[in-house]
């Protein structure tokens, strides 16, 4: 791996990277977000509401995800770098407060903050670098976000139809130009193995870390909507605690064995940016679906006995069958594996999801819970069924 020193990157001499206390500090901002997401999908559970949140979240994530590769490249810890993200949280927690009206009279002000955070966090990053061989790559980053925030900002100044479609050229700009190294004519393409020089094993456990405070959501939506009942009857609470046994599952599928694998995998691999890239367009799936189902296990508690229809359908089975799809495209990453109990476990929820809607909202959230269940038990009895480990590195 190549290195080059400044006085404001971390120290790679130290094996492993460690997440400051300014960086859970910084994540806060992110909790609220991820409130305001599920909240806002859960205010407008239509298509076009799913596909403006659907927006919404891969501008929250991208702001998030271009932070914590500047964390991991610099030292949070230097005043100069806390100050940087502490002006980025203040900015972020006012972006995060539009956003249940970003789509009407705060889309220019959700615009603006997004843009500011993008751009002038990169800005400061090259200023600050000089001339250091890390300075092209955030030039061409600076390139691109230059792009994206015509669109961010023109959609927000139109508004209406104008508004989604111009959002999503923006939000597939931001999530597709690391794919192809950031490529802008005159000034090239990003090298990952030479100017990517990441530490993998902090880039994972980050990722790691904004999962739980997705988890944390399902939670909290369970919690809430129990405490707003008036009256807590046997299928109430049933339909809470079914609710609190499938986010636990959900947990146990992801972290029992996948993300220690990926933090082993991503710490020996000879070009870590590149894996790290590609565990973060799983990981905005993966915790997109969790926001899914945190909006379904609101909904379980309020009305558990209500019969479903297209939108809520979506929300309690086509979330999870991403979470399962997710999970199992980080499991081929990291293992080239895809357990069958995943496969299964899809197919079930396919079968589900066709005649699920003379069904009760509880009774779905059973046979999704049952389903994530015996994923765990399978993968515990037969880890390696469904594909082939690598025989070199066993990671699984």
């Amino acid at each position: 791996m190549f290195y080059s020193s400044h006085p404001l990157l971390r120290n790679r001499k130290v094996k492993t990277a460690s997440v400051s206390y300014s960086e859970l500090l910084f994540d806060l901002i992110y909790v609220f977000s991820v409130t305001q997401l599920s909240h806002y999908l859960l205010h407008h559970l239509t298509w076009i509401g799913l596909l403006q949140e659907t927006v919404l979240w891969f501008a929250v994530w991208m702001l998030w995800q271009h932070t914590i590769w500047v964390t991991n490249w610099f030292d949070p810890d230097n005043r100069q770098i806390r100050i940087l993200l502490f002006v980025s949280m203040l900015i972020g927690l006012l972006m995060a407060a539009t956003i249940p009206y970003a789509f009407t009279y705060r889309g220019l002000i959700f615009a603006i903050c997004y843009v500011f955070i993008q751009v002038g966090r990169t800005f400061y990053v090259i200023y600050v670098l000089g001339k250091h061989h890390l300075t092209a790559n955030f030039r061409r980053i600076m390139g691109w976000f230059c792009i994206s925030a015509f669109f961010w900002i023109t959609g927000a100044i139109l508004g209406g139809d104008w508004q989604i479609f111009l959002w999503i050229i923006a939000a597939i700009c931001d999530y597709t130009s690391p794919m192809f190294g950031f490529a802008l004519p005159y000034l090239g393409r990003s090298d990952s193995r030479k100017e990517w020089t990441i530490e993998g094993h902090h880039l994972l456990e980050r990722c790691q870390l904004f999962v739980i405070i997705a988890f944390g959501e399902t939670l909290l939506m369970t919690g809430t909507s129990l405490s707003e009942v008036e009256e807590w009857t046997p299928i109430i609470i049933i339909s809470a605690i079914i609710s609190f046994v499938g986010s636990l599952a959900m947990w146990w599928v992801y972290f029992d064995v996948s993300s220690e694998a990926g933090s082993r995998k991503i710490q020996e691999v000879k070009d870590p940016g590149k894996l790290g890239l590609i565990y973060n367009a799983i990981h905005i799936v993966l915790v997109g679906a969790l926001i899914i189902c945190a909006v379904g296990d609101e909904l379980i508690v309020a009305h558990p006995e209500q019969e479903m229809d297209t939108e809520v359908v979506f929300v309690l089975i086509i979330g999870p069958i991403i979470y399962i799809l997710a999970n199992s495209a980080y499991k081929y990453v990291t293992c080239r594996i895809i357990p069958l109990s995943h496969i299964i476990a899809i197919g079930v929820l396919i079968l589900l999801f066709l005649g699920a809607y003379h069904l009760s909202l509880l009774l779905i959230n059973i046979i999704i819970t049952s389903v994530f269940i015996f994923m765990i038990v399978c993968d515990v009895l037969c880890p390696n069924i469904g594909g082939k480990i690598n025989e070199k590195k066993n990671w699984c």
